[in-house]
């Protein structure tokens, strides 16, 4: 029988946070982070890491548990955080992933793993050179010929997707598209309740994302940049490539102004959060709650409440 869990997701700003330590806290249960930046060490500003004081006591998992030079796949988190839902359910407790990568939060509910073959693989390294000496073309008629689905479905410059169906391809003798449809067939690992979080006004959600941001550079997001960089993280590392840390490099190294990085940086987040709920909304199984001018945590937590009760979590 699978594991009860609850999963509170949103856009980027909304209060999943706040909403998870509050039924934790009423559930007695745990938090798990589900968001691909927060696994970072060393970057609590840029990503809205919890702090101590709104953890409330809560535990947290799956919080700066990465070299920021390391590189996670959806794979590698879900690999990292099954065995925590695991332990927080065998203690009793109530594992509440909290966070808006929502292929992580999937990886992790469905449960049954990827397809074989990793970044920097000695398959994966041979794609990539043949990619640097040929281009993406000859690579694409490769999987026309084993994985004519795939191809189709592929646009040519999502290189990084070609090379991963012609990997799985090379190490398993399977098709990506076939590996897709068996795991399908699978029940999920655990039983999940959703919550999510949205504002009725993007215009409101868009206000608090440019608060928030606001808040970030207050709090020092240029000095965490200069931080990293002079702890010898090379500047192409993934990590810094996110929203605010790829911004505010720019003003680190001076091809940018701190203004010109805090507009781009408002951009990019508002962007990403409508990203975000384009995803989230293809989940017919969340509930949402629906913010109007300001977040109502109180009432967010008694209709929450009721759906988890209705769910038998409570």
């Amino acid at each position: 029988m699978a594991g009860k869990i609850v999963c509170v997701v949103g856009p980027t700003a909304c209060g999943k946070t706040t909403l998870g330590v509050l039924l934790a806290k009423q559930l007695g249960g745990e938090v798990v982070s589900a968001d691909s930046m927060q696994i970072y060490r060393g970057m609590t500003i840029g990503t809205a890491a919890p702090t101590p004081e709104e953890m409330d006591g809560v535990p947290h998992h799956m919080i700066a548990v990465a070299d920021p030079a390391e590189q996670w796949s959806a794979a590698r988190y879900a690999q990292a955080a099954i065995p925590v839902v695991d332990d927080i359910l065998a203690r009793g407790k109530v594992p509440i992933l909290v966070g808006g990568t929502g292929l992580w939060l999937d990886a992790v509910v469905r449960g049954h793993g990827f397809a074989p073959g990793q970044a920097g693989g000695e398959i994966r390294r041979e794609l990539e050179e043949q990619l640097r000496r040929e281009g993406i073309a000859p690579l694409l008629e490769q999987l026309r010929q084993v994985d004519p689905e795939s191809a189709a479905r592929l646009h040519p410059a999502d290189e990084k997707r070609i090379l991963r169906a012609l990997e799985v391809y090379r190490e398993t003798g399977m098709t990506i598209t076939a590996h897709n449809e068996a795991t399908k067939a699978l029940p999920p690992r655990y039983d999940a309740v959703w919550i999510g979080l949205q504002f009725a006004d993007r215009e409101d959600m868009k206000a608090l994302i440019d608060r928030r941001v606001d808040q970030m550079v207050k709090a020092g997001l240029l000095e965490e940049v200069r931080r990293l960089l002079s702890a010898g993280l090379p500047r192409n590392a993934t990590a810094l490539q996110a929203i605010g840390y790829k911004e505010f490099l720019a003003v680190a190294e001076g091809t940018a102004t701190p203004e010109q990085a805090i507009e781009e940086v408002k951009l990019r987040s508002r962007q990403y959060a409508k990203r975000q709920l384009t995803w989230l909304r293809r989940n017919q199984e969340i509930h949402w709650i629906v913010w109007e001018k300001e977040r109502d945590f109180g009432k967010a937590l008694q209709i929450s409440t009721e759906i988890l009760t209705a769910a038998g979590v409570c």
